[in-house]
């Protein structure tokens, strides 16, 4: 009996090794999921203690400066922590993702089969309704083939995910009208194979006409090139250093409606549902019409481009360049003005100096400011919710014995890589 319970209590000891927070099997409760919530748990536990004052060692407490950089090194480690278990925790999310893509996309022709024989009451089944069916048949089994083969990057959602992690809004838009055109081309060539007499298919070919379906090719090929431009002006932007980028853990379904940093934008917002709207106006239409491609009224494809033109204006509006103001010697209140020594705080202030998404301590963590020759990393100080240092339009940093005493210039790298204009101060011995 005690060699089964030390046996238990080893293979209980082992499936706590084997589960303690790094493992990606699935729906285990000790899995990377698991681990990412404990992990983040940890550090906020962490970082409201010291922002209490609690924690820290005798031997650095007398001192400001020294508590302070003790506390940033503690929290720096504990923040990458956090982001070794965040990046577990969107791949095992995303290996999770395509079955249920392939689920949501069968989902979807079953509610299709549901609503076509609901309508069939009464009217009657029609060859029309078959070939719609068979349609979204092979659509469903075109995208369960491209998840299986996408299955590590999200199944379905892969094209749609951009290089930053985040779905993208214009490419999502895009596949949602490439997908609808293909559905209503595959339903026109399953009416043309069950026609049984010339005048039949020749209204069917007649409905692929141009003149019937202008204002749907003219959105679908002004979305589909907005996603390429979309595409190649962010890319440039963010080589430029004109834009920065900061890469998400994983994508998630808000991403079409905010920016980087999880707020809400009119461009991206309108976009979608104008959209949206279009895509569920011309569906009614194919319903309605099944016999041609539905002919978008230009009324309404106008309104698209207009959404599509704001929506990249918005593109080019956003960003921009972090920059510096002005280099102050930091002090508290009370203390006299003096020149800026070794030794010192200096508060850089300016503007757009945290990028975008990048508020978490792993990331602040990355930001350096170059003084003269010396790289100095950003301190992390802890309040309560949050760091009063670094944030986007202050630094507080302080100046390296290194620094020889003169004029020197100071630069801030921001977490996406992105430097600053260089600043020129005065350092006295």
């Amino acid at each position: 009996m005690a060699v089964q319970e030390a046996r238990g209590g080893a293979d209980a000891g082992a499936r706590r090794g084997a589960h303690g927070g790094g493992c990606t099997c699935g729906d285990c409760p000790h899995g990377a999921r698991e681990g990412h919530r404990r992990a983040v748990a940890e550090f906020l536990v962490m970082r409201d203690g010291f922002a209490a004052g609690q924690g820290l060692p005798a031997a650095v407490a007398h001192s400001a400066s020294a508590s302070r950089q003790w506390v940033s090194e503690e929290l720096t480690q504990s923040a990458e922590l956090v982001a070794e278990r965040g990046r577990a925790e969107g791949e095992a999310w995303l290996a999770r993702l395509w079955r249920r893509t392939v689920c949501a996309s069968w989902a979807l022709v079953v509610l299709l089969l549901l609503v076509q024989s609901l309508t069939a009451i009464g009217a009657g089944w029609t060859t029309a309704r078959t070939a719609g069916l068979l349609a979204a048949v092979i659509v469903g089994g075109v995208l369960s083939a491209a998840s299986w083969f996408h299955r590590a990057r999200g199944g379905v959602l892969a094209p749609v995910v951009g290089e930053d992690n985040r779905l993208s809004t214009s490419r999502t838009v895009a596949a949602a009208w490439v997908l609808f055109v293909a559905y209503a081309v595959l339903l026109l060539a399953g009416r043309l194979a069950a026609a049984s007499d010339h005048a039949e298919r020749d209204a069917v070919i007649s409905g692929l006409e141009l003149a019937r379906g202008a204002g749907v090719v003219t959105v679908l090929a002004v979305v589909c090139g907005i996603a390429v431009l979309v595409r190649r002006v962010v890319g440039l932007r963010v080589l430029g250093q004109r834009l920065q980028k900061v890469r998400a853990d994983r994508p998630r379904a808000a991403d079409l409606l905010t920016d980087d940093s999880g707020r809400g934008t009119f461009a991206d917002i309108q976009y979608v549902v104008i959209s949206t709207v279009a895509v569920l106006f011309a569906a009614v239409r194919l319903a309605r019409r099944p016999d041609q491609l539905p002919d978008l009224p230009w009324g309404l494809a106008v309104v698209v481009l207009v959404s599509a033109a704001t929506y990249v204006a918005g593109k080019y509006a956003e960003g921009g360049r972090p920059v510096i103001l002005s280099v102050v010697r930091a002090r508290e209140a009370g203390d006299l003005d003096a020149p800026i020594r070794t030794g010192d705080d200096i508060e850089i202030r300016g503007a757009g100096f945290v990028p975008p998404g990048a508020q978490g301590a792993d990331r602040l963590t990355r930001m350096v400011v170059r003084i003269g020759t010396v790289n100095v990393h950003v301190p992390l100080v802890p309040v309560a919710g949050g760091f009063s240092n670094p944030t986007d339009a202050a630094l507080t940093v302080p100046v390296p014995a290194e620094v020889e005493p003169g004029r020197v210039e100071v630069q801030v790298v921001t977490a996406a890589g992105v430097e600053t204009n260089r600043y020129a101060i005065d350092v006295t011995d």
